[in-house]
Order: structure tokens, then C-alpha cells, then sequence
């Protein structure tokens, strides 16, 4: 493990350049089918809350994308056949809280984008065009909507922390996700719907539905700078479309604080200060899972609520920019607050795989509790026709970075396997690995939902 100042990352960002012989295995690879249009589904309204809510529900009917990665992650965890029946069943029947990631994406409509580039779009209204079809062509296009179910089906997930802003402050720029997300849950409410309170996750659970708990990738900024309360009032706005937690930086700096990409990590701002006082008052959680460590760490000592990494790893392992350090884990769990665990093969390092996932959700039980630590995938399930879909479009060529994306050097190489084994369908398989490393049931539905679901209670209260 490198060692490294666990709050001076100067130097880190200067330098940085066999399956299971098992029955219920096989029951799992011989349920490969292809994929089956939505008018042969026996419920068009969705599968029935019996099938949703049993261990054949993750089990069966699995596409074969879904499948090839279920049998990656088998092949790492080799999980004995009374540990995958009984960590299969208990994620069945358990609240499964993804703590920030996205729900499955449909495929461009790839004649349509092309039309747009021929005609001339501009790159803003091309990405805007593609990210719309991507997140609402599920409610809309029958084919794509049948594999939309079929992969929340086999997550056996109840509810996503959703990704519905993108990055940045802009309130207009801000509302665009949250819009279409919005859309297809109103679109799909007896499939999938919107949570506005941990109740309606209960509900969703009760019910054999899906649930959306809608964050923003930014605290809504006007930019005017008139007065501190002035340059707020869109935090509650927000609060009110349904936004549960919010991003305090993203990457870069800004107003509130130093994101996670800038060397000087200056910390906390006393305007984000002042943000983190209206989110506590308002009922938004403080998310700094791409905010510095300096940032964190004192965003969660000023908190006054539960302060989370929704999406992070766990520096002591690798001290990757979106890690934290022991000590900005001790300060978040101090908040009441929660690490979540992600899928980033770039980010968990070493084999990047389904065991080094739990490695880190092990390192955080082991030293902060298991009341602190999630599991927030930041991964998405892609359509099937995604690849032959974006081949019609033609390239725009060359294209500068975008501002988001302007990381430090890192020549880390994810392998396939790495990927596949942490695919978001395999979310059963993170709840097997859990109960192979020796985690009580109690503890595994802390990891899997239930701390997610106490800091969303928390910070409502």
C-alpha cells in the first residue's frame, strides 16, 4: 500500500501518471434467453410483485450481457451453493439502496442523431439529445422499456440515489437530469417512481416496485452574488422538485469549496460554510464524495447532519483523488454520516475487481463501524443496442476536454473482467461476497441499504 500525508495529496497529483460447480450456478447460466418484446410479457404494467420479490427474479430470464457478467463475478467469489442461495435470498427480501448511481440506460435512437448532425446541431444540443434519449427513451420506446425492467429486475435493487443534475452550479443546467427523470417516473409509476421521503422507499419495497431519491451534481448557484441568503434560495427550490443531496464541488473548485482534482485542496469556503448550514436547514445531504479532502474533512466537522461520500473508496487501500483518507472517513462517520463504496475498477485499484470492492467495504466496517459504510456503484446498465445505435452517427472529430474531465495523469488499465465482475445488475453478487466474508445478515442490510435509508431519515427529520 502507498503511503501518503492523508491531507497533503501534493505529491500523489504530481506523480500520478474458475466458475462455481455449483446447482444454483447452473441454474444461472441456463436461463440465458434473448430479449423478448414487451407485448409477450404477461404484465405490461410490470413483473408481478411475486416474481420481483424472489430469489428467481435475480436468477432467471438474465439476457446474455446480464448473464456474461454474473458468471465474471462467479468466477472471482466462488461462493459455495449455500452461500449464493442464502446471500441471493437475503438480498431478495432486503431494502437494496444503491447510494448513488444511475438506473438503466436506454440506447440512442441513432438515425435520429444523425439526421441532427447532418441538419447541423451544435455540440450542445447533440449531447442534450443524446443524454435525453438515453434516460427517457425506457418510458417511451417498448423494446428498450422491456430491457429497462429486465435489468432492474435481475439488480434486485430497490432504490437508486439517481444522478439527476449535471455538474455544475447553473440552476438551468441543473434541471435538465432531474426533468427527464422526472418524466419517466411519472411516465412509469407502477414500474418505477419518484421517492420524495424514506417512506416512499418502504412503500416501493412493499409494493414490488422501483424507487428513484433524486441528487444533484451541484448546489444550485445564481451566480448574481447579492447576498449569502440571496445565492441560496435555490437549495430549497430544488428541495421542493425532489433533490435529496447535493454535490458540494465536482472535480474543480468553486465558491463552496476545492473538488478532488485541484493540487492546492484548500479545504471548505466560508460561503460553503454557509451552503452546508442551508442543506442541514433545508434537508438536503451534504455529498463531498468529489470534493478534496481538506473540503470534506471540514465539511463534515461544520455539518450538523450526516455528511456523506456517496460514491468514493478508501484511501488507507489506495489513495487515488476520489478516495478519502482514514482520517476524513472518521470525520464523515462522526457526522453520522456514510462512505459509499463505488464500482470504479480505476478508482478500488489492484484488480479493480468484485473482491477488491468488498476489500474496501471490509476496511471501513473493520475500522469505523458497520453503521458508516454503503454501496454507491456509479456504474450503469447499457442497453444492448447501445454500440449498433451510436455507429450510425457519424464523429465530429476531435474534440477539446471537457472541463469536468480535466483529471491528473493516471495509466491504470481496467481489464474485462474487472468491469463485467462489478457490472450494476450484479448487485446480488455484492450480498453474496458480503455473507462469504463472514458479515451477520444484520450487518449486510446496514451495508446494502439500511444506512443509506437512516441518514436519508436522518436529514428529513
Amino acid at each position: 500500500m502507498q503511503s501518503i500525508d492523508p491531507l497533503n495529496r501534493r505529491h500523489f497529483l504530481g506523480t500520478t501518471g474458475a466458475l462455481a460447480t455449483c446447482a444454483v450456478h447452473q441454474n444461472l447460466t441456463q436461463q440465458l434467453v434473448a430479449r423478448e418484446p414487451l407485448a409477450n410479457s404477461p404484465d405490461l404494467v410490470g413483473e408481478s410483485v411475486g416474481l420481483r420479490g424472489s430469489v428467481a427474479a435475480l436468477t432467471e430470464r438474465l439476457n446474455p450481457r446480464i448473464a456474461g457478467w454474473r458468471q465474471a463475478a462467479m468466477k472471482i467469489l466462488r461462493p459455495s451453493p449455500s452461500e449464493l442461495e442464502k446471500g441471493l435470498r437475503l438480498h431478495a427480501e432486503s431494502v437494496v439502496f444503491d447510494s448513488y448511481g444511475f438506473s438503466p440506460r436506454a440506447a440512442v435512437d441513432g438515425e435520429a442523431l444523425a439526421k441532427l448532425t447532418k441538419n447541423g446541431a451544435s455540440s450542445i444540443e447533440l449531447d442534450d439529445a443524446r443524454e435525453d434519449m438515453m434516460m427517457t427513451r425506457v418510458a417511451t420506446d417498448l423494446v428498450q422499456q422491456q430491457e429497462y425492467r429486465d435489468a432492474w429486475r435481475a439488480s434486485g435493487v430497490t432504490c437508486i440515489f439517481q444522478n439527476a443534475g449535471q455538474e455544475g452550479q447553473d440552476p438551468m443546467r441543473l434541471l435538465k437530469r432531474l426533468a427527464r427523470f422526472t418524466y419517466v417516473t411519472d411516465m412509469m409509476r407502477g414500474f418505477v417512481a419518484k421517492a420524495a421521503s424514506p417512506q416512499d422507499v418502504l412503500t416501493a419495497k412493499q409494493e414490488g416496485r422501483h424507487c428513484l431519491y433524486m441528487t444533484g451534481n451541484g448546489v444550485p448557484l445564481t451566480q448574481q452574488w447579492v447576498s449569502v441568503p440571496d445565492e441560496l434560495r435555490y437549495v430549497r427550490i430544488f428541495y421542493q422538485l425532489g433533490i435529496r443531496m447535493m454535490h458540494l464541488t465536482y472535480q474543480r473548485r468553486n465558491m463552496i469549496g476545492d473538488g478532488c482534482g485541484e493540487k492546492t485542496d484548500a479545504g471548505l469556503s466560508d460561503f460553503g460554510e454557509a451552503a452546508i448550514a442551508e442543506m442541514n436547514r433545508v434537508g438536503v445531504i451534504p455529498d463531498c464524495a468529489h470534493s478534496g479532502w481538506q473540503t470534506s474533512l471540514e465539511a463534515a466537522r461544520v455539518s450538523t447532519k450526516p455528511v456523506v461520500a456517496s460514491h468514493s473508496v478508501c484511501g488507507a487501500i489506495y489513495p487515488h483523488i476520489r478516495s478519502k483518507p482514514d482520517e476524513v472517513i472518521k470525520a464523515i462517520a462522526d457526522s453520522g454520516g456514510y462512505m459509499g463504496i463505488c464500482c470504479i475498477p480505476r478508482f478500488l485499484r489492484g484488480d479493480g475487481d468484485i473482491s477488491v470492492l468488498l476489500n474496501h467495504v471490509d476496511h471501513v466496517i473493520r475500522k469505523f463501524g458497520p453503521d458508516h459504510v454503503a454501496i454507491g456503484t456509479d456504474v450503469a446498465y447499457q442497453s444492448q443496442d447501445a454500440n449498433r445505435e451510436r455507429a450510425k452517427v457519424p464523429s465530429r472529430g476531435k474534440r477539446r476536454t471537457g472541463f469536468r474531465s480535466l483529471w491528473p495523469a493516471d495509466d491504470y488499465q481496467t481489464s474485462q473482467q474487472a468491469n463485467d465482475s462489478l457490472a450494476w445488475t450484479n448487485w446480488p453478487l455484492f450480498t453474496v461476497g458480503l455473507l462469504q466474508r463472514g458479515h451477520s445478515e444484520d450487518v449486510i442490510r446496514k451495508v446494502i441499504g439500511g444506512n443509506v435509508m437512516r441518514v436519508a431519515k436522518s436529514t428529513l427529520g
